[in-house]
């Protein structure tokens, strides 16, 4: 077997030729510490301003809003932290959402172990948040709302435009994690009333250990790494200059070629899709349309295991990812499956196929081919399955 088809670019990307060419230098040639007066530190600085200014131009922030960090996680800690910290006296009340990355899940979960109110909205079956029981949750003591803008498992994208303008309108900060939605789809923070965002580079063919926090003017937030003065004088720590320089690049492309770059993806995706719900006892998780990520499909097959299923297209050349969290050594099913619904049989059963820029419609077509025949596979071998068939149920 010859084929390797990637299938998980929600998980991570590769760097595009055109980024690490940019970055080679950086760890040769231009290797300088930032923080020094000499020219050879001088030329880091001017790239680590230009890397500065393409993130903010992407997202349509002042460059001076924009924070370098080492990913998505640490730019989630570091608004939901940072804010916490700065406005405890205002209150202790923050409202995230059921279906968050783990990176603001187990932050929020820290926070409510020293002294903070947490509110976890709940999603209807398409993993959409209420407006209204968002207004219902706030308080005259919520100092913070933290919604991600498109999930990373069934690739919802919520309403942050009206969830933006419903915090302005009560005073209330608004943090969305949109580490799934920049470089794939349109982001205004401006536009949109985001006072803190978080983003990270790998997830648009940059290099990993690289991301960022933008933090809107005016905003009072505590440092989450201290130590020397860098980032102007926020996050601590010798500048990673060549990842700087990659994830503006990245950026810079994605956003130069998302509207082209969509158009194919849709394509390519409901064609996937509709060809996994032709297979027997399926079901779509997620919306469908304009409010679903591009790249994304997520398909609960019944009777079957997602571990059972991932390790049998490893097998066929396929990388893909499932529904419950066998990464993690636990047997639970992933908790946005849970709170859609599903029931944990179904969300075990889950498979995530997510495309990127240089998915072929062969490549498509191969996992269309491939995966009825394992899911038939691993179904022949099921007792459930057997015991569904002899009970001719509907």
């Amino acid at each position: 077997m010859n084929k390797s088809i990637y299938m998980d670019h929600a998980a991570t990307t590769y760097v595009k030729p055109e980024v690490m060419e940019e970055m080679l230098p950086y760890f040769t040639k231009y290797f300088g510490n930032p923080s020094s007066i000499y020219t050879l530190a001088r030329d880091t600085k001017k790239a680590i301003d230009i890397g500065r200014d393409k993130v903010a131009k992407a997202i349509n922030a002042d460059s001076s809003e924009i924070f370098f960090t080492s990913g998505g996680s640490e730019a989630d800690n570091w608004a939901i932290k940072g804010i916490a910290s700065s406005y405890k006296k205002k209150g202790n009340h923050i409202i995230t959402t059921a279906i968050e990355h783990h990176a603001v899940l187990h932050t929020c979960e820290y926070l409510a172990k020293n002294g903070f109110d947490i509110t976890y909205l709940p999603v209807d079956e398409y993993g959409f948040i209420s407006i209204k029981d968002l207004e219902n949750a706030i308080t005259d003591k919520t100092i913070l709302v933290s919604v991600m803008f498109a999930n990373n498992e069934i690739g919802t994208i919520e309403p942050i435009k009206e969830i933006g303008a419903l915090c302005r309108s009560k005073k209330i900060l608004f943090h969305t994690d949109a580490v799934q939605a920049v470089g794939h789809i349109p982001v205004d923070v401006k536009e949109m009333n985001i006072d803190l965002l978080s983003l990270a580079g790998h997830k648009f063919y940059g290099p990993k250990g690289i991301g960022a926090l933008y933090i809107r003017k005016g905003i009072k937030i505590e440092n989450l790494i201290h130590g020397g003065g860098q980032e102007r004088g926020k996050r601590a720590g010798t500048e990673n200059v060549a990842s700087v320089v990659g994830i503006g690049k990245a950026l810079e492309l994605a956003v130069a070629n998302m509207e082209e770059n969509n158009k194919k993806l849709v394509i390519l995706r409901d064609k996937l899709m509709n060809g996994l719900l032709k297979v027997p006892y399926t079901r779509l998780n997620g919306p469908i349309g304009e409010k679903r990520l591009p790249g994304n499909s997520n398909i609960s097959f019944r009777f079957v295991e997602g571990e059972s299923i991932l390790l049998m297209l490893d097998a066929k050349g396929i990388a893909a990812s499932s529904g419950s969290a066998c990464t993690s050594g636990s047997l639970d099913p992933s908790h946005v499956l849970l709170a859609i619904g599903l029931i944990h049989e179904i969300a075990h059963g889950s498979l995530r196929l997510t495309i990127g820029d240089a998915t072929t419609e062969e490549e498509v077509d191969y996992v269309l081919e491939t995966v009825p025949k394992v899911i038939q596979r691993l179904r022949d071998m099921s007792p459930l399955y057997d015991d569904y068939l002899k009970k001719g149920e509907k």
